[in-house]
Parts: structure tokens; C-alpha cells; sequence
């Protein structure tokens, strides 16, 4: 089985990642309780030394199978990644579940660096309707932004165009936030 995949992966030229239950494991660590073969595990190392993968770590729990009344445990379940897609993305893990029906934890491949910084950016349609508005923010929008990952770049941008429009707002009319605070509570009395 592992000489047909690999031929497959080998042709690839992409940000591939393969996921799933395997049904082997790297080293005798990652069973317990469990025979080991040997053969098996250096057949499953072979095929991904050939095919450039690189395993993501798994984060949290050291087994992702609990069989025969938590007795039994592996770390069959995992994420392949190709080195290019690697180096798009960087910095992940994988995150086991808490186990519900199934004898497996289910998985999720996540970035390690995720920070979705402050609340997202608060505009009123007023601006919008205002003359010279949408080349302000079209402005912001074309600054030169570094990065390798296309959510990254995009994040600045998103934080460029906010900044921006905070900036031409307190310019234009002060601090909204505090006007509209003081006419909510003229309203509640």
C-alpha cells in the first residue's frame, strides 16, 4: 500500500497535507499496551522519508485510540504535511478532541501563532455615503504589506484600512464613541 501512495505523492507539486488514521505508528512510543511491529513502523518511516513529509506534533495528548476499556492506547491519528506547505503555513500543531462515541479522538491541524487581534473594525454607513471615503480606504488598502501567508497579509490589510478610518473619524468628528454614549442615556431618561 505504501509503495502505490507514494508514487502518487511523489508527482505532487503542491501544499498538500494527508490526514487521517493511519494504522501504524512511528516508534514504540506512541503504543501502549499494544504490540508493536516493528517492520511496519520502519515501512510507514520509509514512506514518509521518500515523500518529504513532515508530521505535525501532536499537542496535548500523547494517544489519539483508546481501546478494550482504556487499556489500550496509540497514536494512530495524525497530519502529513508537504515541506511547501510547511512553508506557507509554519508554525502548527495538532489538537486532539475529547473522545465521545468513537475508540479515537478526533483532530484538528491548527496555527500555533493565531492572533486575531482587537475587535473587528466598527464603520457607519454614514461614511460610506461620504465622498472620498471608499479612496481612503482603497488607499489603505494598497499599502505594501509583507508576509508569506495570504490570512496574515490579509489581516494587516484589514488593520491598515481600520487604523485608517479610526484616524479620518476622530480628524473629521471627534469621538463618536462618546457622543453616542451620551445620546443613549438622553434616550433612557
Amino acid at each position: 500500500m505504501w509503495s502505490s501512495l507514494e508514487n502518487f505523492v511523489g508527482k505532487l507539486d503542491a501544499a498538500w497535507v494527508i490526514c487521517g488514521d493511519f494504522n501504524e505508528v512511528r516508534d514504540q512510543s506512541k503504543r501502549q499496551n499494544c504490540v508493536f511491529l516493528d517492520r511496519r513502523a520502519k515501512w510507514f518511516n520509509e514512506f514518509i522519508n521518500k515523500t518529504h513529509l513532515i508530521e505535525v506534533p501532536l499537542c496535548g495528548k500523547r494517544f489519539t485510540r483508546i481501546c478494550d476499556n482504556t487499556f489500550k492506547f496509540s497514536k494512530l491519528d495524525g497530519f502529513l504535511i508537504f515541506e511547501k506547505f510547511n512553508h506557507v503555513w509554519g508554525d502548527l500543531s495538532v489538537f486532539a478532541l475529547e473522545r465521545k462515541i468513537s475508540d479515537h479522538s478526533p483532530i484538528i491541524l491548527r496555527d500555533k501563532d493565531i492572533n486575531f487581534g482587537p475587535k473587528p473594525i466598527k464603520i457607519f454607513d454614514k461614511w460610506i455615503k461620504l465622498e472620498g471615503t471608499s479612496k481612503i480606504i482603497e488607499d489603505a488598502w494598497k499599502l505594501n504589506v509583507e508576509g508569506r501567508r495570504l490570512d496574515s497579509i490579509f489581516r494587516i490589510k484589514l488593520k491598515n484600512v481600520k487604523n485608517v478610518l479610526k484616524e479620518w473619524s476622530q480628524n473629521s468628528w471627534g469621538c463618536l464613541d462618546f457622543e453616542i454614549e451620551n445620546l443613549k442615556a438622553d434616550a433612557a431618561k
